[in-house]
């Protein structure tokens, strides 16, 4: 077979009215197995435009503030333009359309533009698909940790194995059930009540689960105000502060009487001693003076 006839089986797509899943893979061996393959490898490199209203949702919810920063994002590739394309997936239920690994934001803003989105498209099922989503995300530095921790918990009700989720985030499986625990112990509705929260690692999500612990979804998420996703963290956090023991009232002052009931001024005990205070100026002068022969009358008193 001539070169160029070659090639031109190895391109020829599959008839017009053939629906992309209906043709079967055709093992192909030696030179031409190679050449097919790298022919493969080119096409999922290829970027094409996909007009944005084309393009749907898919796989899980990665963000919990889905319309954080899109104005932004638009506004940037409106001056600068497009820089980093989305990966697609032809739509396994509608001929024509497309599906988004990755790459919301991207979509979201230019849609807004009303521009055309720039993306490679590759054939993935849906498996493939949310643990290649998983695995962006691992690389991302701009996920919170409860944004990981909660697409961890949709992988696990998605009927993903551990080793799965583990290999999808790069995350072994020590921190995988730490996420997952804290997600399960927070109340239903309360992440995305909250949201993103970058500003709030681990340990205080762990403390707030601590917090909410017996408590109920309406009850909780009623406590959730402020602009911020940050904001709406501390507000739960405090309010669901364990309350502190009220301090032991402290002894009121007691009045001091002398003779024929005249009132001398008051005195304040406690576990240190008391505190008196006499109003009597003279009688205050004459029992510095005397103090030493009352303390002794006082020991005699007490067979000392």
């Amino acid at each position: 077979m001539a070169r160029k006839d070659l090639l031109k089986a190895l391109m020829d797509a599959a008839p017009a009215d053939t629906p992309r899943a209906a043709v079967p893979p055709r093992p192909a061996k030696g030179a031409i197995g190679a050449v097919s393959q790298s022919i493969a490898e080119l096409r999922d490199r290829a970027l094409i435009e996909v007009p944005a209203d084309l393009i749907d949702d898919a796989g899980l919810k990665d963000r919990l503030d889905e319309d954080d920063g899109i104005a932004q994002l638009a506004a940037s590739i409106e001056e600068y333009g497009q820089q980093v394309p989305v990966l697609l997936r032809h739509s396994p239920n509608v001929e024509g359309r497309y599906e988004i690994v990755y790459g919301r934001r991207r979509v979201a803003a230019l849609k807004s533009l009303g521009r055309p989105v720039r993306a490679m498209v590759r054939d993935l099922n849906t498996r493939d698909l949310i643990v290649t989503q998983g695995q962006e995300n691992a690389a991302r530095k701009d996920l919170s940790f409860i944004e990981k921790a909660n697409f961890a918990a949709q992988m696990v009700e998605q009927g993903f194995e551990r080793k799965v989720i583990c290999d999808a985030l790069h995350i072994d499986k020590t921190v995988i059930s730490r996420m997952l625990s804290i997600v399960e112990a927070l109340p239903s509705g309360l992440i995305p009540a909250i949201g993103a929260a970058p500003s709030v690692g681990r340990d205080r999500w762990l403390a707030l689960a601590e917090r909410a612990k017996g408590r109920g979804t309406d009850e909780v998420c009623a406590l959730v105000s402020g602009e911020t996703s940050d904001d709406r963290f501390s507000a739960v956090f405090a309010a669901l502060a364990p309350k502190k023991d009220p301090k032991p009232a402290q002894n009121a002052p007691a009045p001091l009487k002398g003779a024929h009931g005249k009132a001398l001024g008051e005195a304040k005990s406690s576990a240190k001693g008391a505190q008196i205070k006499l109003t009597d100026p003279e009688f205050s002068g004459w029992l510095v003076d005397n103090i030493e022969e009352i303390h002794r009358l006082f020991l005699e008193k007490r067979g000392e």
